[in-house]
Order: structure tokens, then sequence, then C-alpha cells
């Protein structure tokens, strides 16, 4: 029996995986495809204004990522590089999951340095609880000062340096909660861009939704069956819940940038189309896959995903959804002949 999984493979030349992102942000090129006509066309992203419908109301993910990934030290001075998950993490709280590159034992203590240390609390599979007491903020600063960012196993052999990835695997806006993943599709965007849409009259949100391991994770049969993938943490404020309400009022296009958008915005839909005063926040574990009827997301721009993920269950939901003569498949072997760029670094996609 085939797997729901085999149905978003493809083969991509290792050449297409873009090791660095195009330079400027907006210069990455643009796969734009029109739903409605079957059209496609190919230009760069800078040109996005030229292809979004009137009105329209751009909601873009202003979380931060952190450098999560850090060298720490056992009592012996053996080395254990950790990848720590600071978007699941809240001030007050005394645990943090995340991986580790050997092993560890439970009550084992790993050192930042001679004052700081995390312990080992406990297993579950391949992730690990760590306890630590000295705080959340203590802990961010330490992952500033110590911590790399937490790039994609695809990235391995980019040219650019750690200096260099703490601003370009980050969007220009970058500024709330923490992430140990980047929402790939806000960081085609600079400040220049987003001034020139607002005087041609596109307006832009902002909302934050932590991206955790679990984005770019394989599924699984346990996702497959419950419909249920990772829980991400959002948080839509109130202004932006105005204002995505109102561009629906009036027949406006809500354009999503980036699938964690789309789950922020969809796993809230009831809420934003009552126009409610207060902002939203919480956690969703939304799955979505083919057929799925989006009420809120109207036009998304996205990157090109790894096969078999379950972002690319997302955008085919929604070329389902829009009765696009084309499925995701169709467009990423048109994508790979004309040699876009692929994955976190690579080039955009467009759907309207």
């Amino acid at each position: 029996m085939t797997s729901l999984k085999d149905n978003y493979h493809y083969t991509l030349p290792p050449e297409l995986i873009a090791k660095q992102p195009a330079e400027p942000r907006d210069a990455a090129r643009l796969f734009v495809y029109d739903t409605n006509s079957g059209k496609i066309q190919f230009d760069v992203f800078k040109n996005i204004a030229h292809h979004l419908p009137i009105p329209s109301l751009l909601v873009l993910n202003d979380t931060k990522v952190y450098p999560a990934r850090v060298v720490l030290r056992k009592e012996t001075g053996g080395k254990v590089e950790t990848l720590l998950f600071v978007d699941s993490v809240r001030e007050g709280d005394q645990l943090i999951r995340g991986l580790v590159d050997r092993r560890v034992e439970k009550n084992q203590r790993l050192f930042f340095n001679g004052e700081h240390f995390l312990t080992v609390a406990g297993q579950d599979n391949q992730i690990f609880s760590f306890r630590y007491n000295f705080g959340l903020k203590p802990l961010l600063r330490l992952l500033e000062k110590k911590g790399y960012m937490p790039i994609p196993k695809y990235l391995k052999g980019t040219p650019l340096f750690e200096r260099q990835l703490r601003r370009r695997y980050q969007s220009v806006f970058a500024r709330k909660s923490a992430s140990i993943a980047a929402p790939t599709a806000t960081l085609h965007f600079t400040d220049r861009l987003l001034r020139s849409l607002s005087r041609a009259g596109v307006d832009h949100v902002f909302t934050s939704l932590n991206i955790g391991l679990g984005t770019f994770a394989p599924l699984n049969e346990r996702n497959l069956k419950t419909g249920k993938l990772h829980p991400e943490c959002y948080e839509i404020p109130a202004a932006s819940v105005k204002k995505i309400a109102d561009v629906k009022k009036i027949g406006g296009a809500v354009v999503a940038v980036g699938t964690t958008m789309v789950r922020a915005l969809e796993s809230t839909a009831v809420s934003l189309l009552r126009g409610r005063e207060s902002g939203l926040s919480g956690s969703t574990e939304l799955f979505i896959r083919p057929p799925y009827n989006f009420r809120v997301v109207d036009a998304l721009i996205t990157n090109f995903h790894l096969p078999g993920s379950s972002l690319m269950y997302l955008v085919d939901a929604f070329l389902l959804h829009k009765h696009a003569p084309r499925r995701i498949l169709d467009l990423y072997k048109i994508a790979v002949r004309e040699r876009f760029r692929f994955y976190s670094f690579g080039d955009a996609m467009f759907i309207r």
C-alpha cells in the first residue's frame, strides 16, 4: 500500500539547494501561479506588488530565530552539541527540551561556563529535557553569546560565517518571541520593499508564531492518523486582528507570508472573522492537508519545500481549495526545469 507521504516525493538536483540567499534579499526569483487562469509567470521578488490582488493585506511573522545550537561541556570536559527548543519555553519555566549529539545520562550536568549549567532531567525518545534555575532571560543571553544559528542540515556547506547567518537567516523585521527555524518566506522582504508596497496601497500586519523543529521534521504515522502536527505557539495582536477582519469584510485578499502564518490564521479563523477587539494567543497542532476549506487565507507567499513534508501537504491543500488546474508536484517539476532554487535560502512562490 502506498503511503500518503509517497504522494509528495520529488527528485531535486543537489545544485538547486540554495546554500546562501539572494543579495539583495528581494532579488530572489518569484514563481507566480494564478489558480483561476492557470497562468504561470516568472519574475523577481521585488516586483511582488505587480502580482498582488487589490486590496491586499500581507500577514508577516515577526518571530526571531535564536542561536539555539550550543556546545556545552560535561564535568569531564567532553563536548556535547545541544539544540535547545527555545520556541516552547516561557518565563518561569524550569525545564527546556532539546537534542544532543552524543550520549548523556540523567542528572548529568552540561556547562555553559563555571556558573551556568543544564541538568539532564529526562528523555522521551530522542528528545531530552533539561533543568535550569537561572531564568529564561539569562539563558537567552547565554545563547546570544555562545550559541550558533540552528540552520537546517541541508545548508551544510554554506559559505556564510556565523555573523552573516545571524543577519541573513533572519527577517529584517524579526523582533519577538524565539524560534529555532526561520519563517523562510519572510527572508525575501527588505525595508525598502515594505515601504514600496505601502506606497502602492498594500498594507501589512505582524503576528508571531514560534517555529520549532517539527516544522522540518518528516511526517510520521501518528501525524497521518491523528491529523495533528507538532504544537506551535502564536500571538496575533488586536490591531492585526482588526485589520484582517476589515479586509475580509470588504472582499480584499489576506496574503499569508509563509506556511507558518497559514497555520496561525486558519487555527483562529472563527475569532478572526468575528472581528473581535482583543488579540489572540494560543497553541496550534493544526495539520492542513487535502481536502481543507481555507476560511481566512486568500493567497500565499511561500518557498519550495522538502519532499514529503507537512508544508507540501499544506500548499497542495491550498491549490485544491482554489480549484487550481495544477497540483504542487506539477508546479515543482516546472520550477526544477526552470532552475529555481529550493529550500530556506531559495526562491519564492506566490499562489493567488
